[in-house]
């Protein structure tokens, strides 16, 4: 079961990356439009767009993706937790 583990803890990890990549591409102007641009769109926009309707950007500030950076990691403490609990490690 701690294969299991790693392996979400991996996936979360490893989307957690792209996610910071997708906002860093903000930055650079027509880097969205690129093909890797739209690849991490249709990866990261279904994820980030619940918490862009409950989080309103702050002037030119949007914050809603720190937001879900942060949920993920509680996600991956919360795996940790359920499976020490479960007593599966």
């Amino acid at each position: 079961m701690e294969t299991l583990l790693s392996i979400l803890l991996y996936a979360i990890n490893i989307y957690s990356y792209a996610l910071i990549i997708y906002i860093l591409l903000s930055w650079f102007p027509n880097a969205k439009q690129s093909s890797f641009g739209q690849l991490l769109t249709k990866i990261c926009e279904p994820y980030l767009e619940p918490f862009r309707r409950i989080i309103p950007p702050l002037g030119m500030i949007d914050i809603s993706p720190i937001v879900a950076i942060f949920l993920l990691n509680f996600a991956s403490r919360g795996l940790v937790s359920l499976f020490e609990f479960l007593g599966l490690i």
